[in-house]
C-alpha cells in the first residue's frame, strides 16, 4: 500500500467518528461543532472541529474515497462550516477556551489548514460543496485584521503566522499580508546548523515549524526558507528509536517525555523529498506513513498535499534507508556560550511573558543507535540519559537534591572515546540589605510591602555552588554509570532511574516509596519487558526522604530510587540482554 493509498483508507475511516461527535442539538450554542471527546465541548479550532472538516472535505473531493460526493457527509461539513463562522469573533480571531482567549496564533493555525481545504473544495465543481466553501472564506476573509495586527507567544508561532499571512495573501491580494508576513521573517531564523528549533520539540514543534516555512517559502517565493526544513529532517534521521517513536526525551514543550511518532513530519518529508528528490526524506515519509493512525490536524494534514499536488502519489524518489548504526552529538559544534553571553544586552532583563526564553536552544545532546538499542545522553533537561532496549524501556536517569530543590539539568557534555562526560552546576546565595538611599518611600511609610523593594540592588551573600559530575562508558555489554558530587556538607540527593510501565521487575533489595516509586536500596534489578531486559546494580539507601521537592516522578511509570547524601561517588552498571533474547547468568 502507498503512502497516498494509506492516507485515503485512514481518513476514510475517520469520517464516521467524526459525524458521531458533531452537535446536532439545534438548541446548542455549539450546533454543528465537533464535541472534543475529552471535555464535550466544540471549538472552532486547528485541532477541535476544523480537523474533522479536513477530513470531510478530503473525503468528499476525492474519487479514490468511498464516502466521494456523500450527500450526509456534505451536510455535516456544510454545518460545520457554519458553526465555526458563528464562533469567530468580531476581530477575527477564535478562542480555544483550555489555552487562549482571542488568540491570532490559533487563528493563524486554522487559517493555514483551511486556505487548503478551500483550495480544494475550489477545485471541485459539485454545486452542494457551495455553502461550505463560501463560509470557509468568509472565515479567511474575516481573519485579516487580526493576522495583520495580532502577536504570538513562542517562537513557531512566527512561522505560523507568516504561511497564514501568505495564504490570505494568495486568496485576497491584499498587500499588507504580506509585509507584515515579511516583518516576522525579518527576525531571523531560529535553528541551528544541526537542525535544532528554538523549542527543541521533536514530537510536535519541529513538524510545525517545518510545515509553515516550506509554505511561506514557496507563497512568498523566498527558497531560502527551506534550508532550515532541511536541516531538521536530516536531524531527525538521527532521533527515531527502532520502533519508531521519536526521541522526546529533552523536549521543551508539551510533548516531552510523550510518545509521538514521525506522522507530524508526513506533509513536509513528502513534498521535500519530491522538491529534491532526496531519498533521506523520501525515508522519513515513508516511516511517517507506516505510522500514520490518523490523517493530522488541519493545519498539517497529510492528505492535503497528496490531492492538491497528484504528483506526489508517484515522485520516483525511492526511499534510502535511515541510520540504525551511528555514534554522534546534535550542537556538539555549536556555540551556544557566545549567544548565551548577549542575553544581558538583549534588554528584556531575562523576563519573558506568556513564554520562556529556552536558554536550553542548542544544547547538545548525544545519540547512539546500535539496531534494535537506542541511547540519548542530554543537556539542560530533567535527565541526562534514556535507553531503548527492545521492548524494554529506561526513560530516564535523573539527579535530584535539596540544594535548589528539583532536578539538576547537565549543562555540559563532552564525548570520550568510549563515552561521555557531563557536569551540572548551580549556584544558590543571599540577599543583603536594600542602601537607604536606593529604598523606595513606601519602605518608611505605615506599611512596607515586600513586592515594593527593588531586591534587584541586594548584594549576595555567602554565594554556595553545587556541581554533579557523570560519566557514562559504553561497555561489552552495556553502560557504566558513575554519579559524583565532592560538596562537603550534608545534602539530600535522589538519583532516579525511571522505567516503561510496560515491564516489570525482579531482584534486588526494594522497599515502597511515593506511588509508581520503589527505593533501591541494593543488589541486582532486573527490568524485563517480553524477551528484552536492562540489568542494573548500585542500588543505595543512604536517607529515608521518599521525594525532593521540587522533583515530581512520573506516576505512570515505575522509578527505582536511589537515596545518597553529599559527598557521594556511586557507579552503576546497566547491562543488556544479547541480541538473541536470552537471559544472562547475573544474580
Amino acid at each position: 500500500m502507498t503512502i497516498y493509498e494509506k492516507l485515503v483508507a485512514v481518513n476514510d475511516d475517520w469520517v464516521a467518528p467524526g459525524i458521531d461527535h458533531q452537535i446536532m442539538d439545534i438548541g446548542s450554542r455549539f450546533y454543528g461543532g465537533v464535541a472534543d471527546p475529552d471535555n464535550g465541548v466544540a471549538w472552532p479550532t486547528h485541532t477541535g472541529t476544523l480537523t474533522v472538516m479536513a477530513v470531510w472535505g478530503c473525503a468528499l473531493v476525492n474519487e479514490d474515497s468511498r464516502y466521494y460526493r456523500d450527500e450526509q457527509v456534505m451536510e455535516r461539513l456544510t454545518l460545520a462550516s457554519a458553526f465555526i463562522v458563528r464562533l469567530q469573533h468580531g476581530d477575527g480571531t477564535i478562542s480555544p477556551g483550555w489555552t487562549n482567549m482571542h488568540s491570532p496564533p490559533d487563528t493563524a493555525f486554522a487559517v493555514v489548514g483551511l486556505a487548503q481545504l478551500h483550495e480544494l473544495l475550489a477545485e471541485d465543481d459539485w454545486a452542494a460543496l457551495a455553502e461550505a466553501r463560501a463560509n470557509i472564506r468568509l472565515f479567511l476573509e474575516r481573519s485579516s485584521p487580526a493576522l495583520l495586527t495580532g502577536g504570538c507567544h513562542t517562537p513557531n508561532h512566527r512561522w505560523v503566522l507568516a504561511a497564514a499571512l501568505a495564504f490570505l495573501h494568495r486568496l485576497t491580494g491584499e498587500e499588507a499580508l504580506i509585509a507584515r508576513a515579511g516583518a516576522w521573517l525579518a527576525e531571523g531564523i531560529d535553528i541551528t546548523e544541526d537542525g535544532e528549533w528554538t523549542e527543541r520539540s521533536n514530537g510536535i514543534y519541529n513538524g510545525v515549524s517545518d510545515i509553515m516555512l516550506l509554505h511561506a517559502a514557496e507563497l512568498l517565493g523566498r527558497p531560502e526558507l527551506l534550508e532550515p526544513v532541511r536541516r531538521n529532517l536530516r536531524m531527525m534521521a538521527y532521533l527515531v528509536h527502532p520502533d519508531g517513536e521519536v526521541v522526546t526525551d529533552y523536549s521543551g514543550r508539551q510533548d516531552f517525555g510523550q510518545a509521538f511518532d514521525l506522522t507530524g513530519y508526513l506533509p513536509a518529508a513528502s513534498l521535500m523529498a519530491h522538491r529534491d528528490h532526496d531519498p533521506l526524506f523520501a525515508a522519513l515519509a515513508e516511516l511517517g506513513g507506516e505510522s500514520l493512525r490518523h490523517p493530522g490536524a488541519i493545519s498539517n494534514n497529510g492528505l492535503f498535499p497528496y490531492l492538491l499536488r497528484p504528483e506526489l502519489r508517484d515522485t520516483g524518489v525511492e526511499p534510502g534507508a535511515l541510520p540504525n548504526q551511528y555514534r554522534i552529538v546534535i550542537n556538539g559544534g555549536f556555540d551556544r556560550q557566545h549567544y548565551l553571553s548577549q542575553m544581558a544586552s538583549a534588554g528584556h532583563g531575562g523576563r519573558i511573558y506568556h513564554s520562556r526564553l529556552h536558554p536550553d536552544f542548542g544544547a547538545p545532546v548525544a545519540r547512539r543507535r546500535d539496531g534494535g538499542t537506542s541511547v540519548t545522553v542530554m543537556t539542560e533537561t530533567n535527565s541526562f540519559f534514556a535507553l531503548r532496549h527492545g521492548a524494554a524501556k529506561l526513560l530516564g536517569v535523573q539527579v535530584s537534591s535539596s540544594f535548589e530543590p528539583g532536578f539538576i539539568k547537565m549543562n555540559d557534555l563532552e564525548q570520550l572515546d568510549d563515552g561521555y562526560r557531563l557536569s551540572g552546576e548551580e549556584s544558590k546565595g543571599y540577599y543583603g540589605p536594600i542602601a537607604a538611599e536606593r529604598l523606595p518611600e513606601s519602605a518608611a511609610g505605615a506599611v512596607s510591602p515586600w513586592y515594593l523593594l527593588p531586591h534587584q540592588l541586594r548584594e549576595v551573600t555567602h554565594l554556595q555552588h553545587h556541581m554533579v559530575a557523570v560519566e557514562l562508558t559504553e561497555t561489552k555489554d552495556g553502560w557504566k554509570l558513575r554519579v559524583r558530587c565532592d560538596m562537603p556538607d550534608v545534602l539530600l540527593t535522589q538519583i532516579s532511574f525511571v522505567f516503561g510501565k510496560e515491564g516489570a521487575f525482579s531482584g534486588g533489595e526494594r522497599a515502597p516509596a511515593e506511588t509508581g516509586t520503589q527505593f533501591w536500596k541494593a543488589g541486582v534489578v532486573t527490568f524485563a519487558s517480553g524477551e528484552d531486559w536492562i540489568e542494573v546494580t548500585g542500588g543505595a539507601h543512604e536517607h529515608r526522604a521518599r521525594s525532593i521537592r521540587g522533583a515530581s516522578l512520573p506516576a505512570d511509570c515505575q522509578t527505582l530510587v536511589v537515596n545518597v547524601l553529599t559527598p557521594y561517588d556511586r557507579t552503576f552498571d546497566i547491562r543488556l540482554s544479547p541480541q538473541n533474547g536470552k537471559r544472562g547468568n547475573a544474580q
